[in-house]
């Protein structure tokens, strides 16, 4: 794995966690390469959770299991986590929080006590930011800067108080005898911190979204609250249904009246959606559905994660009708492929499906700024005349689009089978011509393919397939392995799927497949579609994602 350094935070809900892992983030993604990830109950207050930041002089992506700086924030933040202590573990914590555990090096910190000298226990959580700033020799004035921008809205004197208590916190840890973390390093151009769920909006607004119809659900919901925060700024109608089938109902209303709309949701709001999804394929309405998987079925661990909704996605909706599937593995991806979608959804008139996760979502990313296409804001809306017809089959497969009021001509949609006016039809020949039309998109579709990435030797003898929040953790292994003959191929669009995918395939003496899912999912599609033969499936569905030691451990008896 890469040379790196973990810090991990552990207490409950409405401690604070969130704001001590954006202040640490920013302020030490600016002399570190940084990578923060969470794990969180189901509930609003209490139980324990973690926020994991992983500092290294390489860009990291992945997860590691590995603390080398533990921070406790109450009396039962150990708990679950003794099997990730090691002797070389710091932990950091009040005198009373380490009673009775065993393992790691302890190193009292009394927060309470320098929060109460101060006048306020509010203040534990910037003494602790002071604190973590001081051991990693984080910028001072950066970090001033941080802590003012986040309480702008409040009184003078509490950012003052705020200040003193960083200070105060730095100061407390200035003459420490710990362990040394990692060298600094430079970035040749800034870098954005940013997490997937606005990755994921940032590609809708660059798609030229404007309206977004969703019901909350976990973890989608952030989606739905990132476009509500810009709503203004970006001119987006959002909308918060009553439930999930009236959610993409509205999203196909908002299309057919030329709007570029979004819904958003988890697996068991989109199975209520289905039905919808078929409207939108018989009538040829563009959508854009973003799935944010978590474990099913039913409820199951609604704030943990999973690969589980890869099938749900694919077969989803009765009947037979085209729709494009894409699952971004890194943030620049995730924003390219959200804007793609709203692209290719107008182009060819299909739902198009983001699959994220809630590890992809909640983790914060680094980001390097890049150019954003033009092309994906093009719009496919046609002018209509007195004779249009909005299914003409002389345009084959893809009929012009008209919205109503642009043009002279009468825009029919209809859930039935229809004529090429948009007419109710019983005809066989006519349903069998539709279908057809309908069908023969694919083709085009796979032109517009977003083309699978190779990374390591093109020369490989083993060829590792994974998808979607699975990036930094192949990427990572393949680019510190010692195994000089094995490359991974991600795999972005995973619906429909290029014959260029069996080619890197075939070219394997061995091929793998990584997925948080019980079944192998896209290794069973891979199969079906392009007859690729998988020979081993490196699979993980207890709610967590895999560790960079764990894959490594898993792959040492799995390679050939």
């Amino acid at each position: 794995m890469r040379n790196s350094f973990t810090i991990v935070l552990s207490g409950e809900a409405g401690q604070g966690l969130q704001t001590l892992e954006d202040l640490i983030m920013a302020s030490a993604g600016e002399e570190y390469h940084v990578y923060s990830s969470k794990e969180i109950m189901s509930r609003v207050r209490g139980g324990n959770n973690t926020v994991e930041i992983r500092l290294a002089t390489e860009p990291v992506a992945a997860y590691q299991e590995t603390i080398d700086y533990l921070f406790l924030l109450n009396d039962h933040a150990y708990d679950r986590l003794d099997s990730r202590v090691q002797d070389s573990t710091v932990i950091f914590a009040e005198e009373s929080f380490l009673k009775g555990h065993e393992g790691g090096h302890k190193q009292l910190l009394s927060l309470r006590a320098m929060a109460k000298a101060l006048g306020n226990p509010i203040y534990i959580n910037t003494l602790l930011f002071g604190y973590i700033a001081g051991i990693l020799d984080l910028n001072q004035g950066t970090c001033h800067d941080l802590i003012s921008d986040r309480f702008a809205a409040l009184k003078p004197a509490i950012i003052a108080s705020n200040l003193k208590a960083f200070d105060e916190g730095r100061r407390a840890s200035s003459d420490l005898d710990l362990p040394p973390t990692i060298r600094k390093t430079s970035h040749p151009v800034p870098l954005k911190i940013l997490n997937g769920t606005t990755a994921v909006g940032l590609g809708a607004l660059a798609g030229g979204c404007n309206y977004i119809s969703s019901y909350p659900m976990s973890p989608s919901t952030a989606l739905l609250v990132f476009l509500s925060n810009h709503a203004r700024d970006f001119d987006v109608l959002v909308e918060q249904a009553e439930d999930e089938i009236a959610a993409l109902n509205m999203t196909l209303g908002a299309w057919y009246a030329g709007a570029r709309g979004i819904v958003t949701t988890s697996g068991g709001g989109f199975a209520l959606m289905e039905e919808a999804l078929s409207l939108s394929g018989i009538t040829e309405t563009p959508a854009v559905i973003h799935i944010a998987q978590r474990p099913g079925p039913a409820t199951g661990l609604p704030t943990r994660t999973e690969q589980g909704d890869l099938n749900l996605a694919v077969y989803a909706g009765h009947g037979e009708f085209p729709r494009i599937i894409f699952a971004p593995g890194y943030p620049e991806d995730a924003v390219r492929l959200t804007q793609k979608a709203f692209y290719l959804a107008d182009k060819y008139q299909v739902p198009v499906m983001i699959l994220t996760d809630q590890y992809f979502l909640d983790a914060n990313f680094q980001m390097a700024p890049f150019p954003l296409e033009e092309a994906p804001l093009e719009s496919f809306v046609v002018k209509t005349d007195k004779a249009y017809l909005r299914y003409r089959l002389a345009d084959h497969p893809v009929s012009p689009r008209g919205i109503p009021g642009h043009g002279e001509g009468l825009v029919k949609v209809d859930s039935d089978e229809h004529t090429e006016e948009g007419l109710i039809t019983e005809d066989f020949d006519v349903r069998q011509l539709m279908n057809d039309k309908r069908l023969d998109k694919e083709s085009l579709i796979l032109e517009d393919y977003q083309a699978a990435e190779l990374i390591g030797p093109e020369d490989y003898d083993t060829l590792i397939i994974a998808w979607g929040s699975n990036y930094g953790l192949v990427k990572e292994y393949v680019e510190t392995t010692d195994r000089d003959k094995v490359a991974f191929l991600y795999i972005k669009q995973v619906f429909p799927l290029h014959d260029s995918i069996r080619d890197y395939a075939l070219a394997a003496r061995q091929v793998l497949v990584v997925e948080n899912n019980a079944t192998g999912q896209l290794a069973a599609l891979l199969k079906l579609h392009l007859d690729i033969k998988v020979d081993d499936a490196v699979l993980k569905y207890n709610g967590e994602p895999f560790s960079i030691e764990e894959f490594e451990a898993i792959l040492k008896e799995a390679l050939l």
